[in-house]
């Protein structure tokens, strides 16, 4: 099924609001989505599905903070506690970078790639706000597929920078909220942030103006220890999810 058609449907249903459909409904950011829906109904073989999306920063300044392998470290802790976990069988992961390379769409866990210094080698800009609008409208898509399949979703995902928007060209902070807000409106999703410090950046203010409650922010220090222990809170939060327990935020 198309993106267009499932998003159409989305919004259809409730799930997006018309505000929301217009920032998706474009034909180059529809192509960018399609690129990430991966794994077919027809090889979806549980009745509940857990949706994991990360999106990592691959911006320059990750690496000139000595932050990369930390990134690297905290995204395949997290695929491996989801893995480990009782639902581990019930999940379907996708990480796309923050500047729009999708290292691999919604696959089952056994088949997510891993952060690697040959597949992750942090060098660009921080197009934040053009592509969390990619990488939700993603989610809500596959969703929605899922979802129209008779299968129940419930959706986790995490976006991951350490510096402002810088490089967007479509979209602003007010739009990514308009989609946030329609998600947390479901009740089945969780879109939380990770800031890592840049000495400049407030991180909640950002994300605040995203969309994204407070108890769904992260904001770690720039240090590796504290990127790492970052990603282990998130995990934690992530496997409780999949198995179904209502959170309200990662204090909880």
């Amino acid at each position: 099924m198309s993106v267009k058609k499932l998003l159409d449907d989305a919004h259809a249903t409730g799930a997006l609001s018309k505000e929301a459909l217009d920032k998706l409904d474009v034909v180059d950011v529809g192509a960018q989505i399609q690129a990430g829906l991966g794994l077919s109904i027809d090889d979806v073989g549980s009745s509940e599905v857990v949706l994991l999306t990360m999106m990592p920063d691959d911006s320059s300044s990750i690496q000139h903070a000595g932050n990369a392998d930390a990134v690297r470290d905290g995204h395949n802790f997290v695929l491996d506690a989801l893995a480990a976990s009782k639902q581990g069988g019930e999940v379907l992961a996708h990480t796309r970078y923050l500047n729009g390379h999708v290292l691999f769409p919604y696959t089952q866990l056994a088949h997510a790639q891993k952060l690697t210094p040959a597949n992750y080698n942090p060098w660009n800009a921080t197009p934040l706000y053009d592509q969390s609008v990619v990488l939700l409208g993603t989610v809500v898509a596959k969703a929605q597929e899922l979802a129209q399949a008779g299968i129940a979703v419930r959706t986790v995902t995490l976006i991951i920078t350490d510096g402002a928007d810088c490089g967007s060209t479509r979209c602003k902070a007010a739009d990514v909220a308009a989609i946030v807000r329609d998600m947390l409106a479901q009740e089945n999703h969780i879109v939380a942030a990770m800031g890592i410090k840049d000495g400049s950046t407030d991180f909640k203010a950002v994300f605040r103006a995203m969309g994204i409650p407070d108890r769904w922010i992260l904001t770690p220090g720039n240090s590796a220890s504290e990127v790492r222990r970052a990603f282990a809170v998130f995990s934690q939060s992530a496997v409780r999810a999949a198995a179904g327990v209502q959170l309200g935020g990662f204090s909880n």
